[in-house]
């Protein structure tokens, strides 16, 4: 939730939200379990495969890493 008189509080789930759902080509799923399955998989890609240009076309995982590395 964003804070009063702050509206980009909330611009960056919003924003991986809708690749989300763009990505994802939102359907119907069997049931619960295929459907929380199909999501861990999406957000596991998300994080360690797929390149954002944001993030100078590292992956979250790898950018993290770079920012706090090991001691």
């Amino acid at each position: 939730m964003s804070r009063p008189d702050n509206c980009y509080d909330n611009a960056f789930m919003e924003s991986c939200l809708g690749t989300i759902k763009t990505e994802m080509e939102m359907t119907e799923y069997e049931d619960m379990t295929t459907a929380l399955n199909e999501v861990r998989g999406y957000v596991t890609y998300y994080n360690f495969e797929r390149k954002h240009s944001r993030l100078g076309y590292l992956t979250p995982a790898t950018f993290e890493s770079h920012l706090n590395p090991p001691e």
